[in-house]
């Protein structure tokens, strides 16, 4: 049933130096449906695909609007994230409360971090199995900051999580050099193709993908399905290749997940992404 003797609970260390709880948990984020962010000096745009569990059944929301100027893409366990969501939302009203400012992202992306490591160091917690995807404007600019269920966090320029997110990854580190100068158009063009790159054939549509942008001037807000499928009309992701995502196959194939969701990497510390 148990991979080890030593994933029983988060608590108990292996020789190796190694927590499995915690390695589990960040294998559910990759099981996850695949979410994006990029960011610019202006703007950050944030994009998943919308999975449904059957045709009878509706997707589950998987980016949620914490403040006018934050918001949040999650991949993994959809209630974790509903949950960690409703958490920043209330520090942001409270913080906003006391000092009648928004709260900085940093300062936020710090306090959702410790409140997953807390569940690393607890015997009778578990684990958080989402990440999350942060992206906001404060007055220091545009951040884009990935929380891992470790405790960890990262600032990108750009990132992806979830279930094919490599060939994404793959897209986006060939392009990301010129999203800091990229305008708000130029964004949500590469925010579309990253996204496409992990359907693996299927026909990016605006039912099947959610986009989310703020930038100076403009509030957190998910565009509307007609704009999303106008933007992909325009430029032409239903059928047209675009060069700069080509790519050799096997660095877009995801490696087979091994049994009971252990981690593939025997020597990956356990706080690695």
């Amino acid at each position: 049933m148990f991979r080890n003797q030593y994933d029983t609970d988060v608590t108990t260390w292996s020789p190796a130096g190694r927590l499995f709880q915690v390695e589990y948990a960040m294998e559910a984020v990759k099981q996850g449906s695949a979410a994006i962010g990029l960011r610019s000096k202006t703007h950050v745009i944030l994009a998943c695909v919308n999975k449904a569990n059957s045709e009878l059944s509706s997707h589950q929301k998987k980016i949620f609007k914490v403040d006018d100027h934050i918001g949040v893409a999650i991949a993994g366990l959809t209630a974790d994230g509903r949950v960690l969501s409703r958490y920043m939302r209330s520090e942001c009203i409270n913080y906003g409360y006391s000092y009648e400012s928004v709260l900085p992202i940093g300062r936020l992306v710090v306090q959702l971090a410790d409140k997953a490591q807390v569940c690393t160091q607890r015997s009778w917690k578990r684990p958080y199995g989402v990440g999350l995807l942060v992206g906001g404007l404060d007055e220091s600019g545009a951040h884009l900051y990935y929380n891992c269920p470790s405790g960890n966090y990262f600032e990108y320029q750009s990132f992806a999580i979830g279930s094919r997110s490599q060939a994404a990854k793959t897209y986006l580190e060939c392009r990301f050099e010129n999203f800091t100068d990229s305008s708000r158009g130029s964004l949500l063009k590469d925010a579309l193709f990253a996204l496409r790159e992990t359907l693996q054939g299927e026909k990016l549509t605006s039912t099947n993908c959610t986009v989310a942008v703020v930038g100076v001037g403009e509030a957190f807000h998910m565009l509307d399905k007609e704009t999303i499928q106008g933007l992909i009309n325009e430029f032409e992701l239903a059928g047209e290749e675009d060069p700069a995502a080509t790519t050799d196959a096997a660095a877009d194939i995801e490696p087979a997940v091994p049994e009971a969701g252990a981690p593939t990497d025997k020597g990956a510390a356990p706080m690695d992404i």
